[in-house]
């Protein structure tokens, strides 16, 4: 692994070496171990979320060595440099028409698949639902058994490279037409409401207390979230703007798998 670390770096700071054979194999297996699912491009050691950077580099330099091809599935054709995965049967997931998954990103058995898409990078856990027309974007982290509703969009990130992926956490329930980007964790168990919107920007309000309390870039474990606004104000006046309230937590009575669907009802909010 440290052989092919150092080959990527190399590579990434002389775009001409992968040109060379050595390289293109090192660019090639990275992407192959991703596929996999024995690298991943962030991972979580002694609790802490660690980005591998020198993946998601690999993942870059994968492009401008793969040449443009005709890809068929039974009527439909593709033309692109990325293969689909294939295989699923032996993979152990579910994938219902008109699903893609790319080449390069990892399903774990018992995944299941609605008409949707996952990209390159993107590793996705056990239990998992990505539901119709929701989008997993590039190096995206999903955990085990969460539910992607109807039309959620997962912002991928391959450049600029230093950005953190999106990480979902397990067991989360993140709720129909939200959108979750810029490197933004949703920390395990928390549940959005429909069409949240979350980016590094956005401000993340605990009202559940007699104080409000903020947070940016991270939804802490159990949470309840639904979109909000609050005042801003700029040279033409005050306006309202996005931002995401936290509600409450999910609560304990009810077990996991029932309370991804009941958590928000808890509160008298739609899924």
């Amino acid at each position: 692994m440290e052989n092919l670390k150092n080959n990527i770096e190399k590579a990434w700071l002389d775009r001409s070496l992968i040109q060379q054979p050595a390289y293109q194999q090192s660019i090639e297996e990275v992407v192959r171990l991703l596929d996999i699912g024995s690298l991943r491009v962030a991972e979580r050691i002694n609790n802490v979320w660690i980005v591998n950077e020198w993946v998601k580099k690999a993942v870059i330099l994968y492009f401008p060595i793969k040449k443009m091809q005709v890809f068929e599935a039974g009527p439909m054709e593709f033309h692109d440099k990325i293969p689909l995965k294939n295989n699923y049967d032996k993979l152990g997931v579910r994938v219902v028409p008109h699903a893609i998954a790319r080449y390069g990103s990892f399903l774990s058995p018992g995944v299941i698949l609605m008409p949707s898409y996952v990209n390159i990078g993107a590793w996705i856990g056990s239990g998992t639902m990505v539901d119709t027309w929701a989008t997993v974007g590039s190096c995206a982290q999903i955990g085990e058994n969460v539910h992607l509703s109807g039309g959620v969009g997962i912002g991928g990130v391959l450049e600029p490279v230093q950005a953190a992926p999106v990480i979902i956490e397990d067991n989360c329930f993140i709720g129909s037409r939200c959108i979750v980007v810029e490197g933004v964790r949703v920390e395990k168990e928390a549940v959005l409401g429909a069409n949240v919107v979350l980016t590094q920007s956005t401000r993340i309000i605990d009202v559940s207390g007699s104080t409000p309390v903020e947070f940016k870039g991270v939804v802490p474990e159990r949470s309840v979230v639904i979109p909000g606004t609050v005042t801003k104000s700029f040279p033409a006046g005050d306006f309202q703007v996005a931002c995401a309230l936290i509600i409450g937590k999910r609560k304990a009575s009810t077990d996991t798998k029932t309370s991804l669907n009941n958590a928000l009802r808890d509160y008298d909010l739609s899924v």
